[in-house]
């Protein structure tokens, strides 16, 4: 398998710019999702490492070679697609095989290897069935198998399990995880489900209208977001915006919400103007004796805990709290916050200021 680097990669179409200057690298053996909402370049970037789509410029490098120029079929990589693309007039075994046959290979190694990628996806009953009678779940071990087969340098999965009822999607991507394990290769997943994404990913890379906002591991990206936008698109629910105005400094260690002092962690760089206080639901606490506080508007029980939204001089907050801790609609409630937990962001801009426990930093 192979490291995969991005350096500077952009692709236009015509006047439309789909992926502006991105860069990160893909470890060698990793798990790496490319997360981000319909039509942010997660796609295109994908494409363009299995050589589906040519960059307009940048670099991109397998195990070492740069392949930015080079065609599809001299990249020795995989491709798994959403919607499966078997051939409907081959059984399962012929589908399979297909990608050694053209290759030439011998017959008894086309069987051997076939016997190999059937045992580890657990279809070898299978194997002379039509795929026109498969269910989603089977059809899409097929097209893995598929990919497997060749033993390829890297697999590129374009949202591979996007066709799946939930369930079986949830339970298909703890089976996809544990075969990758099993394999160690380099796979490249793109899904707009940040679940997915989390449940899954040893890196991130969340991207948002053509731009990398940020790159780092599913812990880094929730507990240090880059930008509000990735703070906003990751966790359910979100985290929480508590707007304001004021200039701060390098080395602040509180800020001023609505007349209250609230400590942050210490700050790395100063910013003025309008400024936002991030907060995740689950580190949001109501204590009586804050006197920081809000309304309770309405309440969410979800078994073991309930989300309760709270009316804010400063906004609405989603706050996740124990179910059996009491609180309900028209209540008074004080809200306690964790400051090693808080993000300060810049408003016009949308990124997180430096502070000595959020060193998150954009890439792309």
């Amino acid at each position: 398998m192979a490291e995969i680097v991005i350096k500077d990669v952009r692709k236009e179409f015509g006047d439309f710019v789909a992926v502006k200057e991105s860069s990160f690298t893909i470890e060698d053996g990793e798990f790496f999702m490319l997360l981000g909402p319909s039509g942010c370049g997660k796609t295109t970037t994908l494409r363009m490492i299995a050589g589906l789509e040519l960059p307009t410029s940048g670099e991109i490098y397998l195990d070492g070679e740069e392949i930015s120029q080079k065609p599809p079929a001299q990249r020795d990589i995989a491709f798994v697609f959403q919607m499966f693309a078997l051939y409907p007039h081959m059984n399962v075994r012929k589908n399979i095989s297909y990608p050694l046959v053209s290759q030439g290979m011998p017959r008894d190694k086309v069987r051997a290897k076939l016997a190999e990628v059937a045992r580890i996806l657990g279809i070898e009953d299978i194997l002379d069935r039509p795929v026109g009678s498969l269910s989603g779940g089977d059809r899409q071990r097929v097209a893995l198998g598929r990919a497997i087969v060749r033993d390829p340098k890297a697999f590129m999965m374009d949202e591979p399990l996007g066709a799946l009822d939930a369930e079986f999607r949830e339970h298909m991507a703890q089976e996809l995880r544990a075969l990758h394990d099993r394999m160690g290769a380099t796979t490249v997943y793109v899904t707009h489900d940040q679940l997915e994404a989390m449940q899954m990913g040893d890196k991130i890379v969340v991207m948002n209208n053509a731009v990398v906002e940020q790159f780092g591991t599913p812990q880094e990206i929730y507990d240090k977001p880059a930008t509000m936008f990735v703070a906003d698109f990751i966790g359910s629910p979100p985290m929480n915006f508590l707007s304001f105005s004021g200039n701060l400094a390098s080395g602040d260690t509180t800020v001023e919400l609505y007349g209250h002092p609230m400590s942050i962690p210490q700050l790395r760089e100063g910013a003025s103007g309008d400024l936002v206080f991030g907060v995740r639901p689950e580190h949001i606490h109501l204590a009586t004796d804050s006197p920081y506080r809000g309304e309770v508007l309405a309440t969410e029980y979800l078994g073991t805990t309930q989300i309760v939204t709270i009316d804010t001089p400063n906004g609405e907050v989603k706050s996740r709290i124990a179910s059996d801790q009491p609180a309900k609609m028209g209540d008074r409630v004080g809200l306690a916050f964790n400051p090693s937990t808080v993000t300060l962001f810049d408003k016009s801009s949308g990124r997180a200021l430096k502070s000595a426990l959020n060193e998150a930093v954009l890439h792309g």
